[in-house]
């Protein structure tokens, strides 16, 4: 595809009511799907699309959700998709009066439901959109140091791309018990064919043509590492995307973050301010912060050595400093 000028992505794609569209990256365990599946929005699709000259299109014809803790209040669209025709996995339930207990992991908490694109009911059909306004680079920190939205320059882009930072969590592969940080070029390493490079130097022309602008999303933690503190509630997530996809949140102020060098906004409709500045949300000491911070960082560092030969030197000095 690439090498066609059709840029292929590991991503899921959604669009608004007036037609804007939003393009979502991120590993398992970030809430790619869970995020894209929007009652406000139309859902193009969950995991693989193709950025053509005339816009986007799905090449996967279903949606493959985790469903630990699922529930009909906080992820209803799923919840209503699991029906005749869905194929659950790993879930327990009830011999008797086989209703599945969504709560229970013992056998794992990687459960999971396979179901059509069409079960969602705002689901668009033919699963195609245009040129995406927004790009949305989830990322699931547990060091609790990256903030829960940035604003990312092209360059920025590009780095953070091709580092696909996150955290594996529990449940999200097997043998996995406890927060692991990991690396995946592009959100999709084992779907590549070509390097790192390519794709995100095709993303970014591609955002300049089109005008999109571009986020980091942290799902994860925030004041403190996991373990220490609760996990960022799904509804403050949801009111940075309602954010994004109104345009007040590009339009609003923004600091620089130290080390990261990324904007952050000072003010997000629906979500504490003190949550979004990982500094001034921290319960511990500022010690462990700046240590914790330094760590992330330097582990972006490491990591983006792999690719600096490639890279421009414009990507490369995108990344942290130390």
């Amino acid at each position: 595809m690439p090498k066609a000028g059709v840029l292929s992505l590991h991503s899921s794609a959604n669009e608004g009511p007036d037609g804007d569209v939003s393009l979502f990256f991120g590993l398992s365990g970030t809430g790619k799907t869970t995020l894209s599946a929007d009652p406000k929005r139309r859902l193009i699709g969950d995991d693989e699309h193709c950025w053509s000259d005339n816009g986007i299109f799905n090449i996967e014809g279903g949606c493959y959700a985790k469903c630990i803790d699922l529930s009909a209040e906080k992820e209803p669209e799923i919840y209503n998709a699991i029906r005749f025709g869905s194929v659950l996995e790993n879930v327990v339930l009830n011999e008797e009066s086989r209703v599945v207990d969504y709560s229970d992991d013992f056998l794992t908490e990687n459960t999971r439901c396979a179901y059509p694109i069409d079960y969602i009911p705002n689901a668009k059909i033919p699963c195609m959109g245009g040129h995406p306004k927004n790009i949305i680079l989830l990322t699931c920190d547990a060091f609790g140091v990256l903030p829960l939205v940035a604003k990312l320059t092209p360059d920025q882009v590009m780095y953070h791309f091709i580092s696909g930072y996150t955290t594996k969590v529990a449940g999200t592969e097997d043998g996995i018990s406890e927060p692991t940080p990991t690396f995946s070029a592009c959100f999709g390493a084992p779907f590549l064919v070509l390097h790192p490079q390519k794709y995100a130097t095709m993303l970014a022309e591609k955002m300049h043509k089109h005008e999109a602008n571009a986020w980091l999303i942290n799902t994860g933690w925030t004041g403190g590492r996991a373990g220490d503190v609760k996990r960022c509630p799904l509804k403050y997530t949801r009111a940075i995307l309602d954010s994004i996809h109104n345009g007040s949140l590009a339009a609003g102020e923004f600091e620089n973050y130290e080390v990261f060098n990324i904007a952050i906004p000072k003010h997000v409709e629906g979500v504490p301010p003190e949550m979004l500045h990982p500094r001034k949300s921290w319960k511990g000491s500022m010690d462990e912060f700046d240590k914790s911070l330094k760590k992330v960082a330097s582990m972006f560092q490491e990591n983006f050595q792999e690719y600096k030969a490639e890279a421009t030197a414009e990507t490369c000095n995108a990344g942290p400093s130390v």
